[in-house]
């Protein structure tokens, strides 16, 4: 199994782009699967540059409804035409800051929804490739929803995250678990990962939204981090280069920085 950043904030190879967003590629060998699609078409340039034939994947996931992680959904619909898109309902509603800055993108799915799949509960897309719904909050403290804002129905009320996927993959006896943005905390998408799967856990892959943690709040999440000992840790897109250097300094194990053009083999 193969898998590959096709976009995120940095980049260390020429030739490439990087923009604030994220987008990864997957291909089991059997499937091809997207995890999210940047906030611009820029994951393609990069995926042609990769040799990846976006029109071969069979499903994207879209890990929440923001601009950054599905705003290249659009020009990707446009040249596959044959991939399923998974997301929750919560994802199409309106998001905003609370400086009435509009998170969500610009973009009009009506043309392209009978090609949408809401996900309601755990749903196995591949073999071994696992869409998961539910992110039970149980440290409190590991979430982050500052200043994020939605409107559902007549109501603007505190984004909370209900649209939030993330992935979870299992190989060999082990777990690796791809989130994007961990809103609602890279200690609870974890959690619900082990209790589902119950797997020793190879891979943790994604943003865990630290730059504006408080320094208990690092401790606490480092802390459970060392607790359950994986194999690898991939940080990217909005866990920031400030703490990506305090965790390779603070986890007892591999700590990586997940750069565009990066491969990952399971």
């Amino acid at each position: 199994m193969k898998i590959i950043t096709l976009i995120e904030n940095q980049v260390n190879k020429a030739g490439l782009l990087a923009e604030h967003g994220l987008c990864i590629y997957i291909d089991t060998g059997t499937q091809k699967i997207l995890f999210d699609t940047g906030q611009t078409n820029a994951f393609i340039k990069n995926a042609e540059k990769l040799g990846v034939d976006l029109s071969e994947v069979d499903s994207v996931v879209i890990s929440h409804g923001h601009f950054n992680h599905m705003g290249g959904l659009p020009a990707f619909l446009e040249l596959n035409s044959k991939a399923r898109v998974f997301l929750k309902k919560e994802a199409l509603n309106h998001k905003f800051s609370n400086g009435s800055k509009s998170m969500e993108p610009s973009i009009d799915l009506d043309k392209h929804k009978d090609r949408l799949e809401f996900v309601t509960q755990a749903l196995e897309i591949a073999e071994g490739v696992f869409i998961m719904s539910e992110i039970p909050i149980i440290d409190e403290t590991d979430t982050n929803f500052q200043k994020c804002k939605v409107t559902v129905g007549e109501n603007i009320t505190d984004d909370k995250f209900p649209d939030e996927l993330f992935l979870a993959i299992t190989r060999k006896n082990k777990l690796s678990i791809l989130s994007s943005c961990s809103h609602r905390g890279i200690t609870n998408i974890i959690r619900e990962a082990k209790v589902h799967f119950n797997l020793p856990i190879k891979l943790i892959l994604g943003g865990f939204h630290f730059k504006e943690f408080a320094a208990e709040q690092y401790v606490n999440i480092t802390y459970y981090l060392n607790q359950i000992e994986p194999e690898t840790i991939g940080i990217c897109h909005c866990t920031s280069m400030q703490k990506y250097a305090d965790l390779a300094n603070d986890c007892h194990t591999n700590v990586m920085y997940n750069f565009t053009g990066n491969t990952i083999r399971l």
